[in-house]
Formats: structure tokens, C-alpha cells, sequence
């Protein structure tokens, strides 16, 4: 292994976590990304979503969907999207509970990215709910 190539995930381990969580990657949602880990809140799982989109984890964008809501082709959807689209910020704005004695709960969150070097924003109310007791994705309003 070259030494570009140790260096790297170490970096990656050591900055920021893309979540804004202000915490660094490597304790906030790396060791949910890496299955060492699963998010006791649905804002957690809510952000590790994000840093999952941040980084192109499609497995974990799938993983993470709830089974009565995830459709049969979202893996090669997300598949074929996620390169297009390079997020630039998360903002929590609002949680309704989802916390660790929660079945359910809501994120309402603002997302800013790219698509071809063009400025998007995603203001979305995400529901979550716990299945077999992890939290899952379930479904999202603009």
C-alpha cells in the first residue's frame, strides 16, 4: 500500500464529520458507515444518511431504508445518482421524537448540494421508524 493511500482514510478518519455534527468522522458516523456502530436516535441515523450521500455509500443508503418502504430498484437508482450530486451542507432543523426510547420520529433537516455545478436545496421532514429495533428511513416530505 502506498503512503497516499495509508494517508487517506487516516485524513478522512481525522476530519470533520460531512454531518456537521462538528465532531470528527471517525466517532461520529464512520462507525455506524463501517457497521461497528448503529444510531440510538433518529437524527442520528438521519445524519449518517447524509454523510452516507456525502460519500457514496449505496449499501448503506439501502440498508438503512425501512422494508415497507423501500422499492425493489433503489440500490440501482441510487446507484446511478449518487455521482451526480455532490452535497455541500446539512442543517438540522427540528426534531420530533426519535430518540432512544422512541418506535418513531421525525428530522426536519435543509441540504444544500450540486448537480452539474448548479445550487440545490432539499428542506425535507424525514419520518423514521425503529424496525426489529434499529432505526430505519421510511419516507420523506418536501
Amino acid at each position: 500500500m502506498s503512503e497516499n493511500e495509508e494517508r487517506q482514510p487516516r485524513e478522512r478518519e481525522e476530519s470533520l464529520c460531512p454531518c456537521k455534527s462538528r465532531m470528527k468522522y471517525g466517532v461520529c458516523c464512520m462507525p455506524f458507515h463501517h457497521r461497528k456502530a448503529k444510531p440510538s436516535t433518529a437524527e442520528q441515523l438521519m445524519r449518517s444518511r447524509y454523510s452516507a450521500y456525502f460519500f457514496r455509500l449505496v449499501d448503506y443508503l439501502v440498508e438503512t431504508t425501512h422494508p415497507d418502504t423501500r422499492k425493489p430498484g433503489l440500490r440501482k437508482e441510487l446507484t446511478k445518482m449518487v455521482p451526480q450530486v455532490n452535497w455541500a451542507n446539512l442543517e438540522v432543523v427540528a426534531t420530533a421524537k426519535g430518540e432512544k426510547e422512541d418506535k418513531t420520529g421525525k428530522v426536519e433537516f435543509v441540504a444544500n448540494f450540486f448537480v452539474n455545478g448548479e445550487p440545490e436545496e432539499l428542506h425535507e421532514v424525514s419520518r423514521f421508524k425503529r424496525y426489529k429495533g434499529d432505526w430505519k428511513y421510511l419516507d420523506g416530505k418536501e
